[in-house]
């Protein structure tokens, strides 16, 4: 289908979701006057719904059907929209026909997922194809894994602008995280231990620190952290951070996508302080603990049964005060080839899994909007679609996007 027969120009599928509810709400707020946006789902009468709580701006926007299991749906919207945005996960469950009907019909896309093996299939059946058509299939733009991304990006550009070398050895700190885990976030991640002990073969995808760089390989001793540890020259603790295990993959795709732009000696961790002495060790100990739990439950079907009741579902939120009290802050660290060092620091007011990622899923949208057509297609990340674009547009609604040099 040609641009010009396009009647859209973005469709939020999943619009009745309660992320997907939050970006209506961005979009209607943001969105520049003349921006023709459709809201998507499987009912219409809930779509209506929701377009009757986003004011004037919203009022005439069109509603579209679409079901994850329609796969003539799901092709009729991509062929009609400039791009898509899809909050309707968890992704290896509902994603791929879409990804696929975008890549084919040369939409582009924007999603939340963090689930390694999703975008490794998504790789696999759509990235040649759109490479051919123009399509940019823009995985993880919310908090899995916007800031992780563009915080390496701003390192690169620094240190290009500097002429300082290639990154080397880059960690990312989380300084700040205040706000709530999705229920969306927890399906997603028992979806993903369901497919892993169906198929045992998938826990090395998984654990393969290089699985979505395209056979591309990283720097030697590339690995990510799984056990507490004392970091060296500063004494500190260190546990890694939850959302690590994705974030450095999506990262790391980035570096390959690039042809290994960021330095041949390039490597990346994500990891959270926690403090010196036997406090920070009992930290620690704690976050990696906690996680290994959750983990555990949710891959026992009779013991996740119990932790559902106390975990938020899928498709539930926490209230608009609560969303408002959260932030994050994180500092990526990096030392360059030639031995400077430079700091990103990205940040934001607003409880990064609901709110905060609202806005950079919106942004997002609307930033592959202005810049259709302006780069090459593939199953793309971020920092490689987006870049500069992206980390302006989040500036604009209030974020901390900066970098800067530190003393040797």
């Amino acid at each position: 289908m040609t641009q010009s027969a396009r009647d859209l120009d973005i469709t939020l599928y999943g619009a009745t979701g309660f992320v997907g509810r939050l970006v209506a709400e961005h979009l209607a707020a943001t969105a520049p006057e003349g921006v023709r946006v459709g809201l998507a789902g499987r009912s219409l009468d809930r779509l209506a719904q929701v377009r009757a709580t986003l004011g004037a701006r919203a009022a005439d926007w069109p509603l579209v059907r679409a079901d994850a299991t329609d796969e003539a749906s799901l092709r009729a919207m991509a062929a009609r929209s400039a791009v898509v945005v899809s909050t309707v996960g968890p992704y290896q469950r509902y994603g791929i026909p879409l990804v696929v009907a975008c890549a084919e019909e040369g939409t582009d896309y924007a999603d939340l997922t963090g689930e390694v093996l999703f975008v490794r299939e998504a790789i696999e059946r759509a990235h040649e194809t759109a490479r051919g058509t123009g399509a940019r299939i823009v995985v993880s733009c919310g908090f899995d894994s916007v800031p992780s991304d563009l915080g390496v990006h701003l390192l690169h550009r620094a240190a290009q602008a500097d002429g300082a070398g290639g990154l080397t050895d880059t960690t990312l700190w989380v300084r700040r995280l205040r706000g709530g885990i999705s229920g969306g976030t927890i399906d997603s991640l028992r979806a993903q231990l369901e497919r892993m002990r169906q198929d045992p073969s998938l826990r090395r995808v998984v654990l393969d620190p290089e699985a979505l760089s395209g056979g591309a390989t990283g720097a030697p001793g590339q690995r990510d952290p799984w056990r507490p540890f004392v970091e060296e020259g500063s004494g500190r603790w260190a546990a890694p951070f939850f959302m690590g295990p994705y974030n450095t993959r999506v990262v790391r795709r980035s570096h390959a996508l690039t042809g290994g732009g960021y330095g041949r000696r390039f490597r990346y961790r994500e990891l959270v302080p926690t403090g010196r002495g036997a406090k920070g060790a009992l930290r620690a100990q704690a976050l990696v603990g906690g996680l290994g739990a959750l983990m555990g439950s949710l891959a026992l079907p009779v013991v996740g049964r119990v932790v559902d009741r106390l975990l938020p579902a899928p498709g539930e939120g926490p209230d608009r005060a609560r969303r408002e009290a959260g932030s994050f802050r994180t500092e990526t660290v990096t030392t360059t080839e030639d031995g400077t060092r430079y700091a990103a620091t990205v940040a934001a007011q607003g409880d990064p899994g609901y709110a905060a990622t609202s806005v950079m899923l919106g942004q997002a949208a609307l930033t592959l909007l202005a810049t259709r057509g302006s780069g090459p297609g593939g199953v793309l990340t971020p920092a490689v679609a987006l870049g500069d674009a992206l980390v302006e547009a989040l500036r604009g609604q209030g974020f901390t996007l900066d970098v800067r040099r530190l003393d040797a």
